[in-house]
């Protein structure tokens, strides 16, 4: 194990820990807007991922295999997340959709990052960086995993712009 994937799984350990304790025992309490305008702002900035493509921000010589897909998919999630956001601050009807849309296309996209990464050993290469894997993925999942929560279990009617 690498230690890349160390940080990783720690960083997810901590984040999720910080969910236990702050978030899920309040999240019944809470209504669907209010949970998920702070998740979908902090998504909004996955535009950052487009760092992988930057001279600078990685070595040269990261797998075009991992860069491309990571940057692009980062780069449509925060579309997404953007997208999701204005509906739901509007309580447009479209609103639940577009979450779930964002929040599978979000999770995948960062599934896959994590596996290509993998697969092409681009954690030598990320340089700079390197702190979006090790710091910024692990926030994302777990909030990826609050949404699902919210989507399943918590948004019943309408989202209620009330926050």
């Amino acid at each position: 194990m690498n230690i890349l994937t160390v940080n990783l799984l720690l960083s997810i350990f901590v984040f999720w820990l910080a969910a236990r304790i702050y978030l899920l025992p309040k999240l019944a309490s809470l209504t669907p807007v209010a949970v998920l305008t702070p998740i979908l702002l902090l998504h909004a900035l996955r535009h950052l991922g487009l760092m992988f493509l930057a001279p600078g921000a990685t070595y040269p010589g990261i797998a075009p295999e991992f860069a491309y897909p990571a940057a692009f998919g980062d780069l449509l999630a925060a579309v997404l997340a953007v997208l999701a956001l204005l509906a739901l601050r509007m309580n447009a009807k479209i609103s639940k959709a577009l979450v779930w849309v964002f929040n599978i296309e979000g999770t995948v996209d960062l599934l896959t990052a994590i596996t290509l990464a993998t697969i092409h050993d681009a954690s030598a290469q990320m340089g700079p960086a390197y702190w979006i894997p090790a710091f910024w993925v692990p926030a994302l999942l777990v909030t990826h995993v609050i949404t699902f929560v919210v989507l399943v279990k918590h948004w019943t009617g309408a989202a209620d712009t009330k926050s």
